[in-house]
């Protein structure tokens, strides 16, 4: 059975809740305190992020490095193309027939003579072997007609035969050598069919290109195969009528092969004597030895001519500049603060542009990041920029001149 509460237990339970009751106002005031002080420290914080002071009158982080001085020659330059020395395209000239045997493939490398492929001139081969029997049945009566006329041209002295008869006999052996010269004519003429059948190699080279296959059905004209001869390489190009001067034969030059990314000191070889009527450009012609056969033909490339003498000039590189024709625009520093200027060029070589050295001084500071967003006067905050290599092409390029690829 429970013990009932004897009167000391009953007012400790009553002194344990009023206390405990008391304690819940303590809570929710220390909650609120500290409510209110988290609060205040994040908006604090919030507040001391905040930039109170204006972008605009802050410095303008820019890259920048110094303008070099550096020599600077005009230097014309020339797009072409670079041609093999020879170069053929090779199919039938008088058959029409099947195509038999193509024997090499595209990089062959094959000799004067060297059969390439074959066409299916069976018929070709039998009317051949006709007209040459025929021409020996002919030879043989010839023979025999001449021999008869000698020997009856012996007996006229006797008066043993007529002078008509001895001419009817000469004549016949005439004619016999006649018709044996027709079927000779025709041989040759059946033998150059038969030998079209037979497609050989028109010089020392290399196929670049075949455009059939076995079975394929061929005319005269058409193109089975191509071969180049690349030993040698003609590098053409032409020039507007008014540089004529400016590319004499034996003018030093430098080719630069864009498909292999060479440079190649040259020597112009020849020049055409006048200019094209339509175009007004002067064709020249530049031969380069390719006995390694590195380069190869028909592709594109640049011919670099100097013009006139080296002048003192301040080169910068040319995405730190906004071009506009021969003006360019850009950002100077000095003391901390962007001047923009507006210079005319002397030219351009590479990644470079180059500046007479009274408009811009050698060593002032350029800038090359950041200038999309500067305003003549404004403050910057500089980054040196680390020097750059130097360029391959010494001279500059007084515009790119390109004529036919």
């Amino acid at each position: 059975m429970t013990e009932p509460l004897r009167d000391g237990d009953e007012s400790h339970q009553s002194s344990t809740r009023a206390r405990a009751w008391a304690r819940i106002p303590v809570i929710i005031a220390s909650g609120v305190v500290a409510v209110l002080i988290l609060g205040a420290a994040l908006a604090w914080h919030a507040e001391a992020k905040t930039n109170k002071v204006a972008l605009v009158s802050s410095p303008k982080p820019v890259t920048v490095l110094a303008a070099k001085g550096e020599p600077f020659r005009a230097v014309h330059t020339y797009v072409g193309a670079l041609r093999p020395w020879v170069e053929a395209k090779i199919g039938p000239q008088f058959n029409s027939a099947y195509v038999e045997t193509v024997l090499v493939r595209p990089g062959a490398v094959v000799t004067k003579g060297q059969v390439l492929a074959t066409l299916d001139c069976r018929n070709e081969a039998a009317q051949t072997a006709s007209i040459f029997s025929k021409a020996k049945a002919i030879a043989a009566r010839q023979r025999a007609t001449s021999h008869e006329a000698a020997r009856t041209s012996s007996l006229l002295d006797g008066g043993f035969v007529s002078i008509n008869e001895s001419e009817v006999i000469s004549a016949r052996s005439d004619s016999e050598a006649a018709a044996l010269a027709a079927e000779q004519a025709d041989l040759a003429r059946s033998t150059l069919d038969v030998n079209d059948c037979i497609l050989r190699a028109p010089f020392d080279g290399e196929v670049f290109i075949r455009l059939v296959d076995p079975g394929s059905f061929v005319r005269p004209s058409t193109e089975m195969l191509g071969v180049v001869d690349r030993n040698t390489i003609r590098m053409t190009a032409d020039a507007p009528e008014s540089d004529f001067d400016g590319i004499p034969p034996g003018a030093q030059v430098t080719v630069h092969v864009v498909s292999i990314n060479l440079d190649i000191p040259a020597t112009i070889t020849r020049r055409a004597p006048s200019a094209d009527l339509g175009t007004r450009t002067v064709h020249f012609e530049i031969d380069l030895d390719n006995s390694n056969r590195r380069i190869p033909v028909n592709t594109t490339g640049e011919i670099h001519v100097p013009v006139g003498e080296a002048v003192p000039a301040t080169s910068v590189p040319i995405r730190a500049v906004t071009m506009n024709d021969k003006k360019a625009t850009l950002f100077t520093i000095d003391g901390g603060i962007a001047h923009r200027e507006t210079l005319v060029e002397l030219g351009e070589v590479g990644a470079n542009v180059f500046f007479a050295p009274d408009a811009l001084k050698p060593g002032t500071l350029i800038v090359s990041e950041g200038r999309a967003l500067l305003k003549d006067g404004d403050h910057v905050a500089v980054k040196v920029q680390s020097p750059e290599p130097a360029p391959t092409v010494s001279n500059a390029a007084q515009g790119k001149k390109e004529a036919g690829k």
